[in-house]
C-alpha cells in the first residue's frame, strides 16, 4: 500500500497558486486561493518551497496562440522550475517517500503551494528528482530547465580540453550552467555579453567578449588559438560568427533557433542521470548558481519583470 497522507488535513485550508486569467504580461499574474490538489495513481504531491523563473515561462504565456502551442488554457498557472518536499504519495507511485527533498519541472504550474507530478514523468506531466545533500532549495529550484538545456547542448558539442568554445549569451540562465559545464570538461570558454557583464562572466570561468557588430574581429584578436565549437543561447548571431571563424556546423549548437545544418539542443531529451550528475556537481562545489534576486510569492509580478528584462546576473527565484 502506498504511503498516502490523510487528505482531510488539507481540505479545510485552501492552497495558493499564481494564475493568469488572461494571457499577456506580468500585470496579469495574480496570487489566488485554490483547492489543495491531491495525487492520483502513480503521482506524488510536492509542497513547493521555491520556484525558479525562466524565459520560457513568460514566452509560453505571452499570448493565446503561443500558449495553445504548449497546451495551455485559461486560467493558466505560471512557472516551471520548482523545489520542495514530497508530502503525499498516490497509489502505485514508487521511488519516493514522504519527506523526500526534490526538485523538478511542472510545466506552467510551479508557482503554487503544491504541484502534482508523475513519479516517472516528464516536463509536460511534471517530473521530480531527488535533491542531493549539499544543494539548498533556492539553488535546486534553478536546475531543471536551464540545467537540462545546458547539459543537452554540451552532449551535442562533446567538448574536451582541446576545445575552445564560443558561447553566445553566456550570462543568461542557461549560460551560467553551460559555461561551467564546458569548463568542467576542460574546454576554454569565450563568452559573449554586454561590457557590464564582463566581470560576472569571468567569475563563471569564461573569457568575456562584447557581443554585437565586430564580434568576429574581437574573437579573432584573442590569444589562445582557433575556436573549435560554438553554442548560441539566444538566436543565430553566434552561429553566423562561428561559421565565419571556420567552425564546422556539426560543432555548433543552438537552443532558441533552428538553423539548417546546425544541431539544436532540447532539454526535454536530457536524461535524468545527466541532470542528477549536474546537481551533484553543484553539491560538490564544482558548479555554482548565482542567485540574482529572491522574491516572496506576493511580489511575483516584480520577479517576472526582473527576469524578463534579461539583465539579471544569475537566476531569479520566488519563495513560497
Amino acid at each position: 500500500m502506498a504511503d498516502l497522507q490523510n487528505n482531510d488535513t488539507h481540505e479545510s485550508s485552501p492552497a495558493r497558486a499564481v494564475l493568469l486569467e488572461s494571457f499577456g504580461g506580468p500585470e496579469n499574474l495574480t496570487l489566488q486561493d485554490v483547492p489543495a490538489p491531491h495525487p492520483g495513481p502513480d503521482e506524488i504531491r510536492v509542497k513547493v518551497t521555491v520556484a525558479g523563473l525562466n524565459p520560457m515561462d513568460w514566452f509560453m504565456t505571452s499570448d493565446a496562440d503561443t500558449a495553445a502551442r504548449f497546451g495551455l488554457t485559461l486560467p493558466s498557472g505560471y512557472g516551471t522550475d520548482y523545489a520542495g518536499v514530497v508530502d503525499e504519495i498516490g497509489e502505485g507511485a514508487t521511488g519516493y517517500s514522504v519527506g523526500d527533498r526534490v526538485y523538478g519541472a511542472a510545466l506552467s504550474r510551479a508557482l503554487a503551494d503544491f504541484v502534482i507530478v508523475k513519479a516517472d514523468g516528464n516536463i509536460a506531466s511534471g517530473v521530480a528528482h531527488h535533491t542531493p545533500d549539499g544543494v539548498d532549495d533556492q539553488t535546486a529550484a534553478t536546475i531543471a530547465i536551464a540545467g537540462s538545456t545546458a547539459a543537452a547542448a554540451l552532449e551535442v558539442l562533446n567538448l574536451s580540453p582541446n576545445d575552445t568554445v564560443l558561447v553566445g549569451g553566456a550570462g543568461g540562465g542557461v549560460g551560467l550552467f553551460a559555461v561551467q559545464l564546458a569548463r568542467a570538461a576542460g574546454a576554454r570558454v569565450i563568452g559573449t555579453g554586454s561590457p557590464a557583464t564582463a566581470e560576472y562572466l569571468t567569475t563563471l570561468g569564461a573569457e568575456p567578449v562584447a557581443y554585437g557588430e565586430g564580434l568576429t574581429d574581437r574573437v579573432r584578436a584573442l590569444d589562445g588559438g582557433p575556436i573549435t565549437a560554438a553554442l548560441d543561447l539566444h538566436g543565430t548571431d553566434t552561429v553566423d560568427v562561428a561559421r565565419e571563424l571556420g567552425v564546422p556546423d556539426n560543432r555548433i549548437c543552438t537552443i532558441a533557433a533552428i538553423v539548417e545544418g546546425v544541431p539544436a539542443a532540447n532539454g526535454a531529451t536530457t536524461s535524468a542521470e545527466s541532470l542528477q550528475d549536474l546537481a551533484q556537481l553543484i553539491a560538490d562545489g564544482v558548479l555554482r548558481v548565482p542567485i540574482a534576486a529572491a522574491f516572496p510569492v506576493e511580489e511575483v509580478r516584480a520577479a517576472v519583470e526582473l527576469q524578463a528584462g534579461r539583465h539579471a546576473r544569475g537566476k531569479v527565484i520566488v519563495e513560497l
